[in-house]
């Protein structure tokens, strides 16, 4: 299918292609939904992860489960229960690198997810992406038809989301609902030619059932209908049961004996996504109907394809199929099951087969489930929608038919059986006064480019990195060597005097020619712009800060310092390393396709880059004087640690080293005024340490005074370790507060007082902590204290709230206070 020939699939793929809009592509049954969503993996750009509600449509899209993808709880997803849902999360590192990556999600067959659920994956993209923007900046892509089938709600689960959602369907999530989706429904019917066919549909769909229409439909009903063998008609049932007993009472009217076929299942591939039984049995005469569409060249069968048996014979299956000539040879097909991950070679997702599912691509096909019809096509059916439960069921079973005649039902159809959601009608109704057209796309277009070109000049992510790394380095100061914390100072000042000032004064200048209108790409006086900001930003990006960034040494005796620090760097590089990329492809013109491409690689090329700052423990810093005789004291201080099986600093602490490099002991009285040098280390390791300084001294010719300086300058008191920090960092790398409490020999409330004082920084969400609807009642009373003691308050409310909620809510109220928001 060409999107050129058909307005509305061109229109989506524009859309999908140039917009960072968030699209509903919806349509009639047969109108080519899934055909379109083939042919667009095989021509964009953009990244994109393919997800559906069930397994059988997530087999049949390519992609995977929603829960399985984004790891959700199966239960209810409620607003401000973020807390217990993070923690079934434990994403690896791909699978984040793999979300952080993505720029679109496709979700095929979204008439069947719910509200909650997409909250939930609104809350995963969120937490590894932008937390500022809906599901993280991702673009969604939802493929279905409200009209269909709607999604599953048990009463219980109801219950409970009743009070945040005003409707179960997709559309009422609060996190679409911050979005301008744009709804595009798609027109022109393939599946079906007879226009009064198609009318009727339409009206079936649109809930304008009138006595005439009914009329004409139940004209199909036709008591006791016994159909001929040779015309392949199938029952389309509303219950599962129902469709296994038609299928086993005619296998077992047929004469002969049952044959059965067993699947071969490798890997991982669950059995509810199985595409048809794991034991098919079959016999001859038997009708069957196709569960795959035939990739071959020859294309002889596809999915919903009904035919009959007429021989078992070596392993192959020969079905003969109405209006066929020949039979087809049918023999067991695969299913695979993926899961997508990132490709470092070609620097796209890929899609990994996990599991495979091999077994003949039929099933018995006397009868079918509606709801497993759905995506199918028959040319004749027996419909029995006389106990359709839900929403949209006779219009799924009615437009599977290719033609009107071709339908029998089973019993007439009342108006109570064909229904329409009144929550549907209205949105699709509000929906189709806001249609999109030209004029929106082409300014959608624009909002995208100028939206690319404000990220590329943004450095607010390396701001925070920065502000954090800030943190690391002079809370830990007592631990991380002095020149380690004045070189990180000394990077720190540059890049905000070269970098984040410059871009500060350059937002401003984007503005004013996004003023001007028209597509940021057209606008060559915008374009030089552009260019030449990019060549001073990789010049003091790529050629200064990042050069400077590598080289600060991490000298330190404390491993977990030690990775805090080289993790707050490795942030910091790996935001110049891409930034340094996309400058260097802006420098020549920006265009969007290429802007998001060249992102993309870099992302990719960071993870295997040779060049990433790694932990310098053998570098000498910049002020360190004789840098050759530190670089073998290091030398020596490992091969000690491993003859001896101990740690570097049993040996010689950092501090003692750059002493030493500075003091230049040649005697044993000399060596004992080295800070952290005792009578022990001078007994096991100062013959070898005193040879070594000689050494050095006697070959440079150093003079006598500077060999020792009994009077050395005392360097300033090292900042004393922020403990809070400390907590804050071990929770944010996933830790517990009962895991960060017993790693610290801490009460866990001493550890929650601690991340309080970072919700009232607003570092911390106060609903990790809080459930939404406890916030209110909390600060109601915390405003009513005379005191403002949290046993005041705790009296007040009672049991069902704990100090912890109390305390965090203290302290996001202090904020709020603070900022003028109460």
């Amino acid at each position: 299918m060409n999107p050129q020939s058909n307005p509305q699939l061109e229109l989506a793929h524009e859309y999908v292609r140039n917009t960072r809009k968030n699209i509903f592509l919806t349509g009639k049954a047969g109108t080519g939904k899934t055909t379109f969503l083939r042919n667009l993996q095989n021509d964009l750009i953009k990244r994109m992860v393919i997800v559906a509600s069930t397994g059988v449509a997530a087999i049949n899209a390519g992609g995977m489960t929603i829960h399985s993808f984004f790891q959700l709880p199966f239960g209810p997803y409620l607003p401000g229960k973020m807390e217990d849902a993070s923690r079934m999360r434990r994403f690896t590192g791909q699978k984040i690198s793999l979300i952080k990556s993505l720029d679109l999600l496709v979700i095929d067959e979204i008439s069947m997810v719910r509200a909650d659920v997409l909250d939930g994956i609104d809350e995963v993209l969120r937490r590894y992406r932008d937390r500022s923007l809906p599901f993280g900046g991702v673009q969604l892509l939802m493929i279905g038809d409200l009209h269909q089938l709607p999604p599953v709600v048990k009463d219980e689960e109801w219950n409970l989301l009743r009070e945040h959602y005003r409707t179960a369907y997709f559309f009422g999530s609060h996190a679409l609902q911050q979005t301008d989706t744009v709804r595009i429904e798609l027109k022109h019917i393939y599946r079906q030619s007879d226009e009064h066919f198609i009318a009727l549909l339409n009206k079936v769909r649109d809930n304008k059932i009138d006595d005439e229409v009914l009329s004409l439909l139940n004209s199909r009903y036709i008591p006791n209908f016994q159909p001929k063998e040779e015309d392949a008609y199938i029952t389309l049932t509303a219950h599962n049961a129902s469709a296994r007993e038609i299928n086993s009472h005619k296998l077992a009217e047929l004469p002969g004996k049952v044959q059965q076929f067993s699947a071969s299942v490798t890997g991982d591939f669950p059995s509810f996504s199985y595409p048809t039984d794991e034991v098919l049995e079959f016999k001859k005469e038997a009708q069957v109907m196709f569960v795959k569409n035939d990739i071959s060249h020859d294309k002889r069968y596809y999915n919903g394809k009904i035919g009959k048996i007429i021989k078992i014979d070596d392993g192959i299956i020969y079905v003969k199929c109405p209006g066929d000539y020949l039979e087809i040879e049918v023999k067991p097909d695969e299913w695979k099951n993926v899961k997508y991950s990132l490709d470092e070679e070609n620097k796209e997702v890929k899609e990994d087969t996990v599991g495979t599912f091999t077994q003949y691509p039929l099933k018995l096909a006397w009868a079918i489930t509606i709801h497993k019809s759905q995506g199918l096509t028959f040319e004749r059916a027996v419909i029995d929608a006389q106990a359709a439960f839900a929403h949209g069921q006779v219009y799924v079973a009615l437009s599977r038919c290719k033609s009107f005649e071709g339908i029998v039902l089973h019993s007439k159809i009342g108006q109570s059986s064909v229904r329409t959601d009144t929550v549907v009608k209205n949105y699709t109704e509000e929906a189709d006064k806001n249609a999109p057209d030209e004029a929106h796309l082409t300014q959608s277009k624009v909002e995208f480019q100028q939206t690319l070109i404000r990220e590329l000049f943004d450095f607010s992510a390396f701001k925070r990195h920065l502000e954090h790394a800030r943190r690391t380095f002079l809370g830990h100061s007592n631990t991380l060597s002095t020149d380690s914390v004045t070189q990180f100072q000394a990077v720190e000042e540059q890049a905000q005097a070269e970098v984040l000032s410059v871009a500060q004064k350059f937002r401003p200048q984007m503005e004013m020619y996004f003023l001007q209108g028209g597509l940021p790409e057209e606008n060559t006086e915008l374009q030089q712009r552009i260019q030449k900001a990019s060549v001073y930003f990789e010049d003091k990006v790529g050629a200064v800060i990042l050069p400077l960034l590598k080289n600060i040494p991490l000298i330190t005796d404390n491993k977990a310092v030690e990775k805090l620090a080289a993790e707050a760097l490795g942030d910091l590089f790996k935001d110049l390393f891409i930034k340094t990329a996309c400058f260097t492809k802006s420098k020549t013109s920006f265009v969007a396709q290429q802007y998001l491409q060249t992102k993309a690689n870099a992302e990719i090329d960071f993870l295997r880059t040779p060049t990433k700052p790694a932990v310098n423990k053998r570098s000498a810093a910049i002020n360190t004087p004789h840098p050759a005789l530190y670089h073998t004291l290091l030398k020596w201080r490992e091969d000690m640690a491993a003859a001896y099986e101990i740690e570097l600093y049993d040996v010689l602490p950092s501090k003692s080293l750059q002493l030493i490099v500075q003091m230049l002991p040649t005697s044993t009285a000399a060596l004992k005024k080295v800070k952290g040098i005792g009578k022990g280390k001078i007994k096991q390791f100062g013959t070898e340490l005193l040879s070594i300084i000689k050494q050095y001294v006697e070959v440079n010719e150093l003079q006598e005074m500077q060999l020792f300086l009994p009077e050395i300058e005392v360097p300033l008191k090292p900042i004393k370790p922020d403990t809070k920090l400390l907590s804050f960092e071990l929770y944010k790398a996933g830790k517990t507060v009962a895991e960060i409490a017993l790693e610290r020999s801490l009460a866990p409330t001493t550890i929650e007082g601690h991340l309080a004082h970072y919700v009232g920084t607003g570092e911390l969400d106060v609903l990790d902590f809080v459930e939404q609807t406890k916030i209110q009642p909390i600060i109601e009373c915390l405003q009513a204290s005379e005191t403002g003691f949290l046993n005041e308050a705790k009296a007040a409310l009672g049991d069902d709230f704990s100090y912890t909620e109390i305390r965090m809510v203290q302290k996001f109220f202090e904020r709020l206070v603070e900022q003028g928001e109460i």
